[in-house]
């Protein structure tokens, strides 16, 4: 749980819009606690279908808003997946230039509000939508895109994921674990939602 002085509501906000969809003056009422949602859970590396002859692949990611890119997002959690990705075992190499034949890999990770029922009805169940008293949930939708050498068409893969943020309430939400802070939600619900979509990735034999 986080609670705020002035100084420190402040830098909380800061770093907030970096992932905007959560209710920012809702955090004047005191304390907040996150909570990661639980349907969406960590693939290891050792369960992905690896390929014959891995090759390597120019890689891209971008963290939207709304649809919207969001560099600052962008900047801090790219060397995250780029490791997450390298790690994957999926490819020879991993490199933020074009590679010899042609390859590409892009990952976009979408921040959306759960209020939209278009979206909302597009996830998996288990996830607590929309608003609920003093819970605010915000929907992950990750797009991993992969080009290969050739191909007219990528090889397109998706996974949903929600982070839920409890203003002073006592209850946690169901089906949610509890994280230390903002950043530490973030980080941890992009690791999962990333590793289910490369896990995905992974097991197209388009990709294989």
């Amino acid at each position: 749980m986080e609670c705020f002085s002035s100084a420190a509501l402040r830098g909380y906000c800061r770093r907030l819009a970096l992932f905007a969809g959560l209710l920012v003056a809702a955090l004047l009422t005191g304390c907040a606690s996150f909570y990661v949602d639980t349907a969406t859970k960590e693939v290891p590396a050792a369960d992905f279908t690896k390929p014959a002859n891995p090759r390597p692949v120019h890689f891209l990611f971008e963290f939207q808003t709304k649809g919207v890119a969001n560099s600052r997002a962008t900047d801090l959690l790219k060397g995250q997946i780029v490791d997450q990705v390298k790690g994957a075992g999926l490819f020879a190499a991993v490199e933020d230039k074009p590679v010899a034949d042609g390859a590409i890999l892009s990952i976009k990770l979408n921040n959306v509000p759960l209020t939209d029922n278009a979206f909302g009805k597009g996830f998996v169940t288990g996830l607590t939508f929309g608003l609920a008293g003093n819970q605010v949930t915000d929907g992950y939708v990750c797009t991993v895109e992969y080009l290969g050498a050739g191909a007219a068409e990528p090889v397109r893969k998706t996974a949903r994921h929600a982070i839920h943020t409890v203003i002073g309430a006592k209850e946690a939400p169901p089906n949610a674990t509890p994280v230390e802070g903002i950043e530490a939600a973030v980080r941890t619900m992009t690791r999962q939602i990333v590793s289910s979509a490369l896990k995905a990735l992974s097991d197209d034999p388009g990709f294989r």
